[in-house]
């Protein structure tokens, strides 16, 4: 597994996918974050990320595709999955270093908005005056969030040989499972059911998590979704032996 995750970790940076992707998404936080009137700190006339915090789920939404896509979709597509089964590793094994190789750049990608959080405590009128444990509570969310889009894009890039449809699919999962039941809990028609659409949304336990409260019952959500998709993944890679 580890050969397989310093791999991964290698040949993302090795290619220019890495710099345009998580260029584009420190870019773009940070003109929502600082730039754009509608989101900026600047116009907010307090201390706050509550922006950040807001942006990053949608950012992820197309960062954390483009950084899955090509973990298995490629793989298939040059030949070398097959290749790459017939090592000395269980199906586990080889998921599992795909996943935390992308999940471990991912997180590379979010360090550097830390950088906000120290802009923001030095800038206030009083220095420091910020809820750091709603601060910490929402970077934990988004850890948890970025878990689960991985989870979603290994998913995704398991189940097509084209790293363009792997993205394509893996945003379309990322945007129904954080915002779609939300939406759809919404419908006249669902109304006696959105209570539980709602619970099912990774928006409603990522707002809990945020505000600096972790209860169990979201860190098992969030837990039981990656293992859901992780689990999946694993199916499908070892349907080649059926």
């Amino acid at each position: 597994m580890r050969a397989i995750l310093f791999k991964e970790i290698n040949e993302f940076f090795s290619s220019l996918v890495a710099c345009i992707a998580i260029g584009v998404f420190l870019v773009t936080t940070g003109l929502f974050l600082w730039i754009f009137p509608n989101s900026s700190i600047l116009d907010y006339g307090y201390a706050s990320l509550d922006s950040l915090f807001a942006i990053v789920p949608f950012t992820f939404m197309f960062l954390i595709p483009a950084i899955t896509m090509r973990a298995i979709a490629q793989e298939k597509r040059e030949g070398t999955f097959e290749l790459l089964t017939t090592r000395p590793m269980s199906d586990w094994e080889l998921v599992l270093g795909k996943y935390l190789a992308c999940l471990l750049i991912v997180l590379l990608a979010l360090a550097p908005t830390l950088v906000y959080y120290f802009s923001v405590y030095w800038l206030g009128v009083i220095k420091g005056n910020l809820d750091t444990g709603a601060i910490i509570g929402s970077y934990i969310g988004l850890f948890l969030l970025g878990g689960v889009f991985t989870a979603i894009g290994i998913f995704a890039s398991s189940i097509s040989k084209n790293q363009i449809t792997a993205f394509i699919i893996a945003v379309f999962f990322c945007f129904f499972a954080f915002s779609g039941l939300d939406a759809i809990s919404g419908l006249p028609s669902l109304q006696h059911a959105a209570a539980y659409l709602t619970t099912l949304s990774i928006n409603e336990h990522y707002q809990s998590i945020s505000r600096g409260v972790l209860d169990t019952r979201d860190l098992l959500y969030f837990l039981s979704g990656i293992a859901l998709f992780l689990v999946i993944t694993k199916t499908i890679i070892g349907s080649r032996k059926w």
